[in-house]
């Protein structure tokens, strides 16, 4: 299936929106038990404070593959959400960009709310319906339809599973013009997110220690930030060896695979009995989230990153108030993106943020691949090659 060339309107008569004549291949949920599947449909109007953004690339994230099965953006539905891409078009009340430039896209935040304008706007009072209910904008419109007039939901303000796709100004990032979307498109999400956990919510004292469960690019991404931040004792645990091998390679100082050792002897050991100040769990699973906080020290924070439907069934007595442990929510690293994201480009270009090496890439057609190989802890961060055009005479090597 080609995807069909985009062609952008005029305005209407009120000067409100943009009618778009854009179609668009998506690689849509239509319902929670079914793999992705390529359709061609249409993007709706452009209102004032939007772009257009041809997709480049984009990361799969675990937090898709939690929401696939329609509990939170209802389907039919358009995931994706650590896109990358060149802006096609600007809404008439867009100031801070122009076609051409080049993005990474991140969430979406309504910019006037007392947690946007305070700095935390993963907190937005607006960020369910902009991030995760579907898309809806306040006038009844949507960014996607189907061929007969069907609203399609979009996420995390993206929807970039898609050739094209419509997204706010306030979820932008412009970056380098000569800079490679290929490799920055997952920073918008779970590096980004591993990276202000331990910036913006831990802040962590030089010589303490840390331990992430789970070895993703989200448990990556916050054990890389660890080392930047100088935490000195940095233990990573997982289940597969060479994923413990990589976080050695990044700056784990200590590896524990806790399906074949003993996961409190061993923090113990490395701790001399006192626990660590900090522990992040990636995974979700129940048991580990459990063990992330009684793998506290003495006034240690906890805290758990992963989209998940399991509960963590403990006593707070002993696990949080004897030892005046805390458990810390944080969404999305509790990080403004337009401030975090050239963060990251900058710690990279310095040899102190290698995330591309949990980069592999995937062609678009082989979403359904990229996402088990992610599932199956295969891939620490697939990324789709949706432009194949895009730096043509700088190939990638794709998986399969």
């Amino acid at each position: 299936m080609e995807t069909k060339t985009a062609v952008i309107n005029n305005p209407t008569g009120d000067g409100q929106f943009e009618s778009l004549n854009v179609e668009t291949k998506v690689a849509i949920i239509n319902d929670p038990s079914g793999d992705y599947e390529f359709e061609i449909i249409n993007l709706g109007e452009l209102h004032p404070d939007e772009v257009v953004v041809k997709v480049v690339a984009s990361g799969i994230c675990q937090s898709d593959e939690g929401v696939r099965d329609g509990s939170m953006a209802p389907l039919p539905a358009v995931l994706g959400h650590e896109g990358a891409g060149i802006i096609e078009k600007v809404g008439s009340g867009v100031k801070g960009f122009k076609v051409g430039d080049q993005v990474v896209m991140s969430f979406g935040y309504c910019t006037v709310c007392e947690s946007c304008r305070t700095g935390q706007p993963s907190t937005c009072d607006h960020y369910s319906e902009l991030n995760i209910t579907g898309g809806e904008h306040q006038d009844g419109t949507h960014r996607f339809y189907k061929k007969d007039g069907t609203p399609v939901s979009n996420f995390l303000n993206q929807g970039s599973f898609s050739t094209y796709t419509i997204t706010s100004e306030a979820s932008l990032i412009k970056v380098d013009p000569n800079a490679d979307l290929r490799k920055l498109a997952p920073l918008g999400c779970g590096l980004m997110t591993g990276f202000g956990t331990v910036t913006s919510a831990m802040k962590p004292e030089t010589g303490s220690s840390i331990a992430v469960f789970g070895t993703g690019a989200v448990g990556l991404g916050a054990m890389m930030t660890a080392k930047i931040e100088g935490c000195s004792t940095i233990i990573a645990v997982d289940i597969v060896d060479s994923r413990l091998e990589l976080a050695r390679e990044l700056g784990a100082t200590h590896t524990i695979n806790s399906k074949t050792e003993n996961l409190q002897e061993r923090i113990a050991e490395i701790t001399n009995g006192k626990g660590v100040n900090y522990s992040v769990d990636t995974t979700g699973v129940s048991q580990v989230m459990l063990a992330s906080v009684q793998a506290l020290s003495k006034n240690g924070v906890a805290v758990p990153l992963a989209v998940t439907k399991n509960n963590i069934d403990f006593n707070p007595l002993l696990e949080l108030v004897l030892g005046t442990r805390k458990l810390l929510g944080v969404n999305l690293g509790n990080v403004v993106p337009q401030l975090a994201v050239p963060k990251l480009v900058e710690y990279y270009n310095q040899g102190k943020f290698p995330f591309d090496k949990l980069i592999k890439y995937y062609r678009f057609e082989d979403i359904n691949k990229a996402a088990s190989d992610a599932v199956n802890g295969i891939t620490i961060k697939p990324v789709m090659i949706i432009d194949e055009e895009y730096r043509k005479d700088d190939p990638v090597e794709y998986v399969g």
